[in-house]
C-alpha cells in the first residue's frame, strides 16, 4: 500500500484552502474552492484503487480475480457534477457582486463590514 496518493491529496486539498483564506477577489475564491475539491477526486481514487485489479466487469472473470471498487468511482463521478455545479451557482452569485457592488474584493463589500 503506497501513501503517496493521499500526501497528494492533502498537499492540494492544503493548497486550495490556503488559496482560499488569502483570496482578495471572489472570482479567485471560486478557483481555490475548486482546487480544493480536487483533492477529493485524488483521495477517492486512492481509495478505490488495487494494484493489480481489473476493471468491475464480471462477466468471464473468475472469483478470485481483484478488481477495482465500483462504487468510489461512482462517488467520484458525483462529486465531479456537485464541484461543477457549485462552481457555476458560486460564479453566478460573484458575477451578480460585481453588477451591483462594482467590486469583487470581500473586503470592500458593504455587507461584509463590521
Amino acid at each position: 500500500m503506497s501513501y503517496f496518493p493521499y500526501l497528494v491529496a492533502g498537499l492540494v486539498f492544503m493548497i486550495g484552502i490556503a488559496g482560499v483564506v488569502t483570496s482578495r477577489n471572489l472570482i479567485h475564491l471560486v478557483v481555490c474552492l475548486s482546487v480544493a475539491q480536487s483533492g477529493t477526486y485524488i483521495l477517492l481514487l486512492a481509495i478505490g484503487y488495487r494494484s493489480g485489479g481489473t476493471a468491475p466487469i464480471f462477466k468471464g472473470i473468475s472469483e478470485k480475480a481483484k478488481t477495482v471498487d465500483p462504487v468510489v468511482q461512482a462517488l467520484t463521478l458525483t462529486d465531479v457534477v456537485v464541484s461543477v455545479v457549485v462552481a457555476a451557482l458560486l460564479l453566478a452569485l460573484a458575477l451578480d457582486v460585481q453588477k451591483n457592488e462594482e467590486t469583487l474584493d470581500p473586503e470592500e463589500l458593504p455587507s461584509m463590514r463590521s
